[in-house]
C-alpha cells in the first residue's frame, strides 16, 4: 500500500503560477504510476495529468496541456504538478492518484482506476 499527502495549494493571481507536491510513503513509490486529478465545487472529480512509473510517459487532460507539468522524483517517494498560466476555471481541490497498475492498461482518466488517494490541496486562483 502507499499513502499519499499533498501540499502546495493555496490562492493566486490569474496568471500566477503554483508547484503542488504529493509525498507517498512506502519502499516501492517507483513502481506506482501517479496522476493528478481535481474537483471544483459543484462538479465531478476530472482528470488533470498523469505520469508512468519511471516518468518516461506523461499524459495531460486538454485543458491542462502548456500549463501544466507532472513530473516525478522517486529517490524522494514524490511527485509534482507545476501550474503555471493559472486561470479562475483552475479552482479546485486537486488530488493526488496512485496505482500499480502499468499506466498503459489504465483508463486514467477514470478515477476509478485509481486505487490511492490523497486527501486533496486546494487551489483558488482569483480573477
Amino acid at each position: 500500500q502507499v499513502q499519499l499527502v499533498e501540499s502546495g495549494g493555496g490562492l493566486v493571481q490569474a496568471g500566477g503560477s503554483l508547484r503542488l507536491s504529493c509525498a507517498a510513503s512506502g519502499r516501492t513509490f517507483s513502481s506506482y504510476a501517479m496522476g493528478w486529478f481535481r474537483q471544483a465545487p459543484g462538479k465531478e472529480r476530472e482528470f488533470v495529468a498523469a505520469i508512468s512509473w519511471i516518468g518516461g510517459n506523461t499524459y495531460y487532460a486538454d485543458s491542462v496541456k502548456g500549463r501544466f507539468t507532472i513530473s516525478r522524483d522517486n529517490a524522494k517517494n514524490t511527485v509534482y504538478l507545476q501550474m503555471i498560466a493559472l486561470k479562475p476555471e483552475d479552482t479546485a481541490v486537486y488530488y493526488c492518484a496512485a496505482d500499480r497498475k502499468p499506466i498503459a492498461t489504465m483508463p486514467i482518466m477514470d478515477e476509478s482506476a485509481w486505487n490511492y488517494w490523497g486527501q486533496g490541496t486546494q487551489v483558488t486562483v482569483s480573477s
